[in-house]
């Protein structure tokens, strides 16, 4: 019984979310593409200062080891931006190849774009691989905080399954506009973030069987998926944010970032106070 309720209980936090996310951020990005990106950023951001690092702070871990595991992350994404710009940038040099007109027709499409654009199409490519990886962790993580909650009272686990639902919608925008804005698809980005999403059962699950164990690693997993989400906002969403713009544009953007930073803290703080 309580392993079904802490099924139910991941399935609901990690994958309603998404989807409640879904439904209030691609109603915007039609109109609000650039301000979203803002909120995206803000939204990263705040997820991990505001949330997800405190949380892992309050742990028994000493603070030298999880910075260490900061920066440790926050080089492996940077290594993993790496890799795909050089595998995606391998794949259009062997496109190019068989003919130099068609190669040569191909480099000037992209620097239109990256022109038109102000960011090639690469860079946000790779920082969507990065977000998934840090939601994969993070799911894991919240799935082993809703199995404890319900191996300690299913009441307590049933709030705490609603806690998380309500603390990833606004982080989980921030996600789908990420995903959406790289591969340029709303409905690839929904799969991916869903997928990632059913880690959370898997947490659960694992979590039910070898809580005792996997509990002194929690912090370490929070950290982890932080450094992802940091290093996404800083080094893919905020560069993309960083054009010259009318002062109005200007107060549009910073308000945007702001309302995203805002919406993670106050509903993070409201879920931990329940």
């Amino acid at each position: 019984m309580t392993l079904l309720a802490i099924l139910v209980g991941t399935i609901l936090a990690g994958v309603g979310s998404v989807w409640l996310a879904a439904l209030l951020s691609f109603a915007m990005l039609a109109r609000y593409t650039q301000h979203m990106l803002s909120l995206a950023a803000g939204a990263l951001m705040a997820t991990a200062f505001m949330h997800l690092l405190p949380e892992a702070f309050e742990s028994q871990a000493s603070a030298h080891e999880l910075f260490s595991m900061l920066l440790a992350g926050l080089v492996f994404f940077f290594l993993l931006d790496k890799a795909e710009l050089w595998h995606h940038g391998h794949e259009h040099h062997q496109e190019a190849a068989p003919g130099h007109g068609h190669g040569h027709a191909h480099h000037s499409h992209t620097g239109v774009a990256a022109h038109a654009g102000g960011h090639h199409h690469d860079g946000p490519r790779s920082g969507g691989w990065a977000v998934l990886a840090g939601d994969s962790v993070h799911a894991f993580g919240d799935g082993i905080l809703i199995a404890s909650a319900f191996m300690a009272d299913m009441k307590l686990g049933v709030v705490a399954a609603f806690a998380v639902l309500a603390h990833e919608v606004p982080h989980h925008m921030g996600d789908l506009v990420v995903l959406r804005h790289t591969s340029g698809s709303s409905r690839a980005a929904l799969v991916k973030v869903s997928l990632a999403g059913t880690v959370t059962a898997i947490g659960g699950m694992v979590g039910y069987f070898l809580l005792s164990t996997l509990d002194q690693f929690l912090p370490f997993f929070l950290v982890a998926a932080s450094s992802s989400f940091v290093y996404v906002a800083l080094a893919d969403l905020i560069p993309q944010l960083q054009k010259r713009l009318s002062l109005r544009e200007t107060a549009a953007q910073v308000a945007w970032l702001l309302t995203g930073i805002g919406l993670v803290t106050v509903v993070s703080q409201f879920a931990h106070a329940h």
